[in-house]
């Protein structure tokens, strides 16, 4: 695997990570509040969001990148 290709992955493997992390538990917090089964309902979350997040970020990640360099009319790298 190439160093870019390499990048992108543990960059998406991170910033699934913390995304997921804030998100999940903001939201759990939100609709369950701070209730005796917090901590497992949101760990499910986490789990659920995670597999969810990382490939999705992983394609969606250079898509964004060109839209958002077309918008500011930038170049593409």
């Amino acid at each position: 695997m190439n160093p870019q290709k390499k990048f992108h992955l543990v960059f998406s493997l991170v910033m699934g990570a913390m995304m997921v992390f804030l998100m999940t538990f903001v939201i759990t917090l939100v609709n369950l509040g701070w209730v005796d089964h917090f901590l497992a309902a949101w760990a499910k979350s986490f789990l659920i969001a995670y597999v969810v997040a990382v490939p999705m970020i992983y394609f969606v990640a250079p898509v964004a990148r060109k839209i958002s360099q077309q918008i500011l009319g930038m170049p593409s790298v």
